[in-house]
């Protein structure tokens, strides 16, 4: 079933265009990470899916129903947590429910405790670490009522060996439940380990220039990511993110 198409989608701004006729089908379930060049206007897509921006053409539709311009309709979890500090933890996760006027507490504490968090749903965002403010900011995107999760470079900000730890720990919980993703990074190795597809964009105005389905099967582990397979892959990609460079 198609969770989510975008159809002749255009986007500028004062004369300077960003998408043109950008086109692209996600699946229900699936997980699909987008890679560009810095200011192809990856976040603007997400901003046109969330209803932040109008397309001045085109049509967005998700499961059949156009929402060009209607706020509401997505989860969205940007760069940075962007937890209320005066909120405790478990009220930051309900948050999404709560604004939808229904809220499961129970549900919350569940996957706080799968998270590694049940001991904190009561501490304020200023006492957790960078990776376990992730955590709640993206319990909070999947609690929220919305099917299609919009994540923009969640783990940008952490090092190595917590944004791998948090990758495997997005994966456990996005093979539980299957919610539909669209994940946006600038690294091709997390986007090989996280996704079923990857479609990479070429500079403005963006257009898709490759939609490769992911080959490895789930569940992942980090052990994939130094296997000959794996790395033959990171470069196919890198070489189709870089061809724009050299016409």
């Amino acid at each position: 079933m198609t969770h989510l198409q975008i159809t002749n989608l255009s986007k500028q701004f004062s004369g300077n265009v960003v998408l043109r006729d950008f086109e692209l089908t996600i699946e229900e379930g699936e997980f699909v990470s987008i890679l560009g060049p810095s200011g192809t206007g990856k976040s603007t897509i997400f901003h046109l899916i969330g209803g932040i921006l109008a397309p001045d053409d085109g049509s967005i539709q998700l499961r059949g129903k156009k929402i060009n311009g209607k706020r509401g309709f997505i989860s969205y979890m940007p760069q940075t947590p962007s937890l209320l500090p005066w909120k405790n933890i478990l009220q930051n996760v309900l948050l999404g429910q709560e604004l939808q006027g229904k809220k499961d507490p129970e549900r919350a504490l569940e996957m706080l405790k799968k998270a590694g968090l049940e001991r904190y749903e009561k501490a304020y965002p200023h006492e957790l670490s960078g990776g376990m403010k992730q955590r709640a900011a993206f319990i909070r995107a999947l609690l929220s009522p919305q099917s299609l999760i919009c994540l923009d470079e969640p783990f940008s900000a952490l090092d190595e060996l917590t944004r791998i730890e948090m990758q495997k720990w997005l994966l456990s919980i996005w093979e539980e439940y299957r919610c539909t993703v669209m994940f946006i990074t600038h690294n091709i190795e997390e986007a090989l380990f996280l996704s079923d597809r990857i479609v990479v964009l070429s500079n403005r105005p963006a257009k898709v220039k490759a939609d490769f389905t992911v080959p490895f099967s789930r569940s992942r582990n980090e052990s994939l990511l130094l296997e000959d397979e794996f790395l033959k892959w990171k470069r196919k990609i890198y070489y189709a993110l870089i061809d724009d460079f050299h016409e």
